[in-house]
């Protein structure tokens, strides 16, 4: 069964080539679906032999959804630049494993990492993320962050991704602070009203559930650092929406 690989990207040229040679060990064909970079990354994923399709960012859903009538195949494998499959996941699709059953998106266990770290505590594994699906009755939803795959029947399987996202907490922390606008703004699109105690609360809540009871305390000064950046997540959420509802 052919596979097309799908990626969006913005200035990726220090991942995108890694990311189209380790899906053409799956794929027969890759198409990148790209903001209108600044960097190399148009040239490096042409140089690759990817389908370039420029489109001015739409959101991460919308973005990913208008790559898809470029994918001649059915099945789809809609990977981050910053995304690789593991051994385990390449053995999976090769093997053709995907096409047993009924199932038309799968989900896959994803490794975090931070530099060569592997984070595996504080929430952050096991992560789970649908990045393979069939376009025929799944698709991704309408999301501008954070987007999910609307499908009719997921599996979970016990494979994996490896995600190299950040080199240092700086990075971490300043895509949390983009992700917070974004998903502020998507929270109070959809109607979503929050009292002042809100973005306090949450931010609490999410430190104590990624510090004590996903395990961070056990982890050092990464665990500590994990766990506040994720309630600086959480409480930036929501202090956002609240500006956005009292300017409104």
């Amino acid at each position: 069964m052919a596979i097309s690989g799908l990626v969006i990207t913005f200035n990726e040229g220090k991942n995108i080539g890694k990311c189209i040679d380790a899906l053409f060990k799956v794929c027969d064909e890759v198409v990148v679906v790209d903001s209108f970079s600044t960097d190399d990354t148009v040239e490096i994923a042409k140089e690759k032999g990817a389908t370039v399709i420029s489109q001015v960012f739409l959101g991460d859903g919308p973005q990913r959804t208008h790559g898809i009538p470029y994918c001649k195949n059915d099945w789809i494998l809609n990977l981050d630049a910053d995304e690789f499959l593991d051994k385990d996941a390449e053995k999976y699709i090769l093997e053709g494993d995907y096409l047993k059953g009924e199932h038309d998106a799968l989900s896959f266990r994803v490794k975090n990492y931070l530099g060569d770290k592997l984070i595996d505590f504080s929430g952050w594994y096991p992560d789970h993320k649908v990045r393979f699906f069939n376009k025929k009755t799944a698709s991704p939803s309408d999301s501008k962050v954070h987007q999910k795959i609307i499908a009719q029947n997921e599996k979970r399987v016990p494979v994996h991704i490896l995600h190299y996202g950040w080199d240092s907490l700086d990075q971490i922390i300043a895509k949390k602070n983009q992700y917070s606008g974004w998903h502020a703004q998507q929270l109070y699109d959809q109607g979503k009203r929050i009292n002042s105690l809100k973005p306090v609360l949450n931010g609490l809540v999410a430190f104590i559930r990624c510090y004590f009871f996903k395990k961070g305390i056990f982890n050092g000064i990464d665990g500590l650092s994990i766990a506040m950046t994720q309630a600086f997540f959480s409480y930036m959420k929501y202090a956002k929406l609240l500006k956005i509802q009292n300017k409104k």
